[in-house]
């Protein structure tokens, strides 16, 4: 199946698989301040057309289809919202950065790549990062977003990397590649290499983690599942997924651990996003990882 690339200049791309538009990345957004503004892409969709991702639910407003998203680089929020503080649970802080694109690097059916810079809401510097975004439609039912992201610290200082589990909120680990599904995937079905379930899996580590949910309206099923490259920090990851009061899945290297960057260093994530059409049970479900592996191989 042909892929084409429509670019809207200093905004977004889409990407389409024949006549069905598969995903989007915007990456200068129009997001308010409170929200920290940084790229995203929505809608993601199966090559059936079905959309599998959604765009500032109205309970997490932060939330934008597949962001990287990080709720504590030092004293800077990336995440968006209030701020976990022990003891006084979410706060409202002057601390929401803005990750925005400076350059595209390359724009062309191999994939999307660009600079960025992180700033604090006060303006100084945080990080630069090179991402880079693959598209490659693997069948007839499934297709991949490889997703490489490389950050060095320009602060000035070491930054710690964390989540709301590392400063004492228990089993609250999100932080990094981060996907919100359609409100109909709410009580659908988590998969792990060992387990299949629910929010029971929330905290346990493995290679890759798949969300099996259904559409309303046309009482479709699809599929999302996420690969976690082994040269990633922390690899496995603990994830932080979610079915019973909306659908997620985040593979959070900074779950229950922080990662110290020294001023001047940089760190580099890998990540494949599997997208299929249709429930494939567990066995076929875990065939998809493989599309993931190879992927990032």
């Amino acid at each position: 199946m042909d892929l084409r690339v429509d670019h809207r200049l200093d905004h977004s791309i889409t990407v389409s698989a024949g006549a069905v538009p598969i995903a989007t990345y915007v990456y200068r957004p129009d997001t308010p301040r409170l929200e920290s503004p940084k790229p995203y892409l929505h809608p993601l969709r199966t090559l059936a057309g079905e959309e599998v991702s959604l765009f500032r639910p109205h309970d997490h407003v932060w939330h934008k289809g597949i962001a990287w998203s990080l709720p504590y680089v030092g004293e800077h929020n990336f995440w968006g919202g209030p701020t976990y503080v022990h003891g006084s649970f979410y706060v409202q802080k002057p601390n929401n950065g803005t990750a925005s694109h400076r350059t595209i690097i390359n724009a062309d059916l191999s994939g999307f790549s660009h600079a960025l810079d992180w700033t604090a809401q006060s303006g100084e510097p945080v990080l630069t990062e090179e991402r880079a975004l693959g598209f490659q439609v693997i069948d007839d039912v499934s297709w991949v977003l490889t997703f490489d992201t490389t950050m060095l610290n320009v602060s000035g200082h070491t930054l710690a990397f964390g989540s709301p589990t590392t400063k004492g909120r228990e089993n609250a680990g999100y932080g990094g590649l981060f996907w919100r599904g359609p409100r109909s995937f709410t009580n659908g079905v988590l998969q792990s290499p060992a387990k299949t379930g629910g929010d029971d899996l929330r905290g346990t580590r493995a290679e890759w983690f798949a969300f099996r949910g259904r559409h309303d309206g046309t009482d479709a099923a699809s599929t999302v599942l996420i690969v976690d490259d082994q040269a990633n920090p922390h690899h496995p990851p603990q994830w932080f997924a979610r079915t019973e009061e909306f659908a997620c899945l985040n593979p959070a290297p900074f779950f229950s651990e922080e990662l110290d960057l020294p001023d001047g260093a940089s760190v580099r994530f890998r990540y494949a996003v599997v997208i299929a059409s249709g429930d494939h049970g567990e066995a076929g479900t875990a065939a998809l990882a493989a599309h993931g592996r190879t992927a990032l191989a």
